[in-house]
């Protein structure tokens, strides 16, 4: 019995460090974003903007409208196409813009978006998830180019942040595992890079 047991706890252990293994081989594959502008010709990133690609579970990065580089990304436990509140796990659809940047953050580094926007906020007035309080408050921070309130039934903690503590093993995982509370995460040497060059502004365009 205790045999068996070894046998397949071994067993486990070996094919996940198989499965880690075959993903940095992969990994080695990816380019820095100093190799990608060499590579485009780019000796300067001007106009950032980002798009996010959940279907395809990628973020691109645009320097002037023209794709600099593509990271690979993950998304919300909950794979739903729709938020409805802050506990549904969800990833937004949208456009927003950065608010904040937060460099010493539990997931390494955060870039915070302005969810919810307005689009947002009235669809939940609508469908009675938020009071006219709560509509007011998010509609005077869009307006005031500020943060959203985290303590509105939509929540506003959503963005683009890194992995922190696990890293190693979630970065070179070869297949695709959605573990967030509804934001995008990257690798941290991705959320680095993209930290490095979007600012306060930059435009991150979420699509289903």
């Amino acid at each position: 019995m205790l045999r068996n047991i070894l046998y397949m706890s071994t067993s486990i252990l070996l094919f996940f460090i198989g499965v880690v293994i075959y993903g940095i081989i992969i990994n080695l594959r990816e380019i820095t974003l100093v190799e990608a502008m060499q590579k485009k010709g780019i000796t300067e990133i001007k106009n950032v903007s980002i798009i996010v690609d959940r279907k395809n579970y990628k973020l691109e990065l645009y320097s002037n409208s023209k794709l600099l580089k593509t990271y690979k990304a993950v998304f919300g436990k909950n794979n739903g196409s729709v938020k409805t509140s802050a506990f549904d796990n969800v990833t937004p659809a949208g456009d927003y813009s950065v608010c904040e940047i937060d460099t010493n953050y539990i997931y390494h580094k955060f870039i915070r978006l302005n969810y919810p926007n307005q689009r947002d906020a009235f669809e939940a007035y609508k469908n009675n998830f938020i009071n006219e309080v709560e509509l007011k408050s998010i509609i005077e921070a869009v307006k005031n180019n500020d943060c959203l309130p985290v303590n509105t039934y939509l929540g506003g903690d959503i963005g683009i942040h890194g992995i922190g503590r696990f890293n190693f093993i979630f970065k070179n995982l070869p297949f695709i595992y959605n573990w967030t509370n509804g934001s995008v995460a990257v690798s941290d040497d991705n959320v680095d890079e993209l930290v490095s060059v979007v600012k306060v502004g930059t435009n991150v365009l979420i699509r289903n």
